[in-house]
């Protein structure tokens, strides 16, 4: 009797023949077709095709197969579009909807055949037949005409073929097996690495539960809490325990990104068997001076896809340190592009550290991990999740502006009268639509500008496969995915969206699918996951986040307590100052001014001002200039829109120096040194928050605002006070963050007095106090003071 196995890999017949049969060269020239018939066809065009078929035609008949190995079983499984049987013959049917012409189609594209004689296989060994054919059914879909290639093949040779493809697969499964084993057996070794810092050991614990109930955990942790380390540990133990088996640490920042790292480092030091790779921008990572890939303009794209599965098979096998440094290496050994082997890597690893878009973007995310047959057994740890609203907002929203056909057409209509004939079909409803538009329109569909776009998107495809001349070719690309993007998000259009018409200043007309809440398209990848925890230190009020970032309403939620002696802050309200734009004034800037003023003067250190925009901070830096003395030793820091890396480290730079002065930096709210930044004990001891953070007045907040209004909730909350408030939270959290920090925080602006802007203060603000400004000086001794007594 054969002995039976206890280890098992799952692979879907899809994910085995595009991982193990794909060859060729990296080419980016192409268009992304794989990526538009996923998005646009959906299952449509297959159900469409199969209820034409006669009553011999079974559809989406489940299938699997368990084909035995030395060390394991590979179970492969999927569902054949069709199964024929008719007229004494079966054959398995292959359905695939494409945009391009169908003459352009003379053979079956080797990965489609190959699925589809996975599928023959599979079924004929389990039917027991000697020969079984293999269809595959291609359609055009706007059209929907329909080619069809046929070939019958014996169950032996099928047999060989297939045995031959999955055993080519083998040693890729006995590797996640035995590395699994290995990975799982060192975090039983792991302890929480530092001692718990008071509420620390309640959030572990928090997590792990949520976990291990399966549940979304949002969590409002406070600068201090460690709740990088106190999500990533209970993250790895669940893994460990088969609760999950990879995680997603997701930021929006590359800052946070580094202490993720260093977290599952210091977890390394005891042992712990973990491959973790941080997935680097395409444009930082590539070899080349400019990101074109394929195969012309980088020797790294010709042929890398007959390389690249050696590659990563040989970093897995050789090392454990998934870093940047090693990942060049590697490719730089291999000849392969290191963005696309970092993407293939990380199928393999433990834990994936990215950015929001590798997940939620439907243009960039991994599709490795969140196609069909994708297993959902990932942990989504989201970090600074109240950035995840608006970056949802930007991902699921879309646009497409007249003049941009207008230039395609211009510069097609000699090379191309059927793709400037289309082109000028859809300009004309733009047109229509621009002669309604006083300023702006709200709609409740634009279907039938869709009908014309897909006519564009049929003609564009095929003047892509026969275009030589780059620089008319870039410009179509670019309309292409503007319309591709514009299709895939109206076909996920609901009660979440407004679609609205915009005459802009510049005199550009735009269709706009604005998402208003992301919660639902962000849970189609959540739901990959067995458990997501939201975190941030900013995540108040935590109903709004929930009603935007998850569409469970029995979702946990925690508020971590803050280990930090309140006595080692100061939370200062400006009563007489205000950045209303009715009372903006040369005296305004001044009195602002003169709060810095008064606070350097009582006391030297480094300061951080945040201002409401670049204007207002120069109007206040002006008036800053003219009011400090000569002999006063005040450096200042500016800074600038569109900062390179290396600017904003050598700002920061600035603030690890010693000096008999003060400095101060003058920053934007909401900008890049708003949050994410460690300045610790003596290098910031001091902020100045001036204004509320309101988002500017513009036609998508008031959008916004109308939304929510109808739906009875406050929309001006939703769209100015929760965001506006978050950014002034997040500004002030730069001054306290150790247990060693002493600092003061001044809220300047009036509007803080109020009800509804305190309701959403942070509970450590529970003891701020309002001053006027000739209270200053005398506030900021006392303080320090006080400072200076406590043991």
């Amino acid at each position: 009797m054969e002995e039976k196995k206890e280890e098992k890999v799952r692979i879907s017949v899809r994910n085995l023949v595009e991982f193990i049969l794909r060859e060729g060269d990296l080419d980016s020239r192409q268009g992304g077709t794989a990526d538009k018939e996923a998005m646009l066809l959906g299952g449509r065009i297959h159900r469409k095709i199969q209820r034409q078929m006669g009553g011999g035609y079974h559809a989406e008949v489940p299938l699997q197969i368990v084909v035995p190995c030395e060390k394991l079983d590979i179970i492969v499984e999927g569902r054949a579009d069709g199964i024929i049987e008719e007229d004494g013959r079966t054959a398995v049917d292959e359905i695939k909807g494409i945009l391009q012409d169908l003459d352009l189609i003379k053979e079956p594209k080797k990965v489609h055949l190959a699925q589809a004689k996975c599928y023959a296989y599979i079924y004929a060994s389990i039917k027991e037949l000697s020969e079984i054919g293999v269809q595959m059914t291609y359609c055009q879909m706007e059209t929907e005409e329909v080619k069809r290639f046929y070939q019958t093949f014996s169950c032996e040779e099928l047999k060989k073929w297939f045995f031959d493809l999955v055993h080519r697969y083998e040693k890729w499964a006995v590797f996640q097996i035995e590395w699994r084993q290995k990975r799982n057996q060192s975090i039983k070794q792991v302890e929480f690495p530092f001692g718990y810092r008071e509420g620390q050991k309640d959030l572990v614990v928090s997590v792990y539960r949520s976990i291990l109930r399966k549940k979304k955990l949002f969590i409002q942790a406070p600068t201090g809490v460690g709740k990088t380390m106190a999500t990533v540990f209970p993250a790895i133990k669940a893994v460990g325990e088969g609760l999950a088996n990879q995680i997603f640490y997701l930021t929006a920042k590359t800052i946070t990104r580094t202490v993720a790292e260093k977290a599952f480092l210091t977890l390394k030091e005891q042992g712990l068997a973990c491959k973790v790779i941080t997935l680097t921008a395409k444009e930082k990572i590539c070899f080349c001076e400019k990101a074109e890939c394929n195969p012309d303009a980088c020797p790294y794209a010709k042929g890398h896809f007959d390389r690249v599965n050696d590659a990563v098979f040989d970093m897995l096998t050789h090392t454990d340190d998934m870093s940047r440094d090693q990942i060049e290496s590697y490719a730089r050994k291999h000849t392969v592009c290191p963005f696309e082997m970092a993407l293939d890597l990380s199928v393999w690893t433990d834990a994936v550290i990215c950015d929001y878009n590798y997940v939620f973007d439907p243009n960039a995310h991994l599709r490795r991990f969140f196609g069909e047959g994708a297993k959902k057994e990932y942990l989504f740890l989201i970090d600074e999740a109240h950035n995840l609203v608006e970056r949802g907002r930007s991902m699921y929203s879309a646009s497409i502006c007249k003049e941009d056909f207008l230039e395609v057409r211009r510069a097609v209509k000699e090379e191309d009268a059927k793709l400037g004939k289309a082109i000028s079909g859809c300009n004309e409803q733009l047109l229509t639509l621009k002669r309604e538009c006083p300023g702006h329109a709200l709609y409740s569909s634009v279907s039938h500008l869709v009908l014309r776009l897909m006519n564009v998107m049929t003609e564009i495809e095929r003047f892509l496969e026969e275009c030589s001349q780059e620089e008319i070719r870039e410009k179509v690309l670019d309309l292409y995915f503007e319309i591709r993007d514009f299709l895939y998000i109206h076909d996920k259009l609901d009660e979440n969206y407004m679609i609205y018409t915009e005459l802009t200043e510049e005199g550009k007309f735009y269709v706009r699918l604005f998402c208003v809440n992301p919660a639902v398209n962000l849970s189609e990848y959540l739901n990959y996951g067995v458990s997501t925890i939201f975190f941030s230190a900013t995540l108040l009020p935590i109903q709004y986040y929930k009603k935007l970032l998850s569409t469970q309403t029995d979702d946990y939620a925690v508020y971590a307590h803050t280990p930090f002696p309140e006595e080692n802050k100061r939370v200062l309200i400006g009563s007489d100052v205000t950045t209303r734009y009715t009372r903006r004034s040369e005296e305004m800037y001044e009195r602002y001014a003169r709060y810095m003023l008064e606070t350097v003067r009582k006391k030297n250190g480094n300061y951080l001002a945040f201002f409401p925009s670049y204007r207002f901070l120069n109007d206040v830096y002006e008036a800053f200039l003219t009011l400090q003395k000569e002999e006063e030793e005040i450096f200042c820091l500016i800074q600038d829109p569109g900062m390179t890396e290396e600017e904003r480290e050598e700002f920061l730079n600035y603030f690890e120096e010693e000096r008999d002065g003060s400095l101060i930096g003058f920053c934007v709210m909401g900008g890049i040194f708003s949050e994410g930044i460690d300045l610790t004990e003596e290098r910031l001891i001091g902020t100045w928050i001036v204004g509320t953070g309101l988002p500017q007045v513009c036609l998508e907040r008031e959008l916004l605002k109308q939304y929510f209004d109808e739906k009875g909730m406050s929309g001006f909350d939703y769209a100015y006070l929760y965001p506006g408030m978050n950014k002034v939270m997040q500004a002030a959290g730069r001054v306290i963050r150790t247990d060693t920090d002493r600092g003061m925080i001044f809220l300047l602006d009036d509007r803080f007095l109020l009800r509804q802007y305190r309701a959403v203060f942070p509970r450590e603000w529970s003891k701020a106090f309002s001053i006027r400004l000739p209270q200053t000086a005398e506030a900021v001794a006392a303080f320090w003071d006080e400072t200076r007594t406590q043991p």
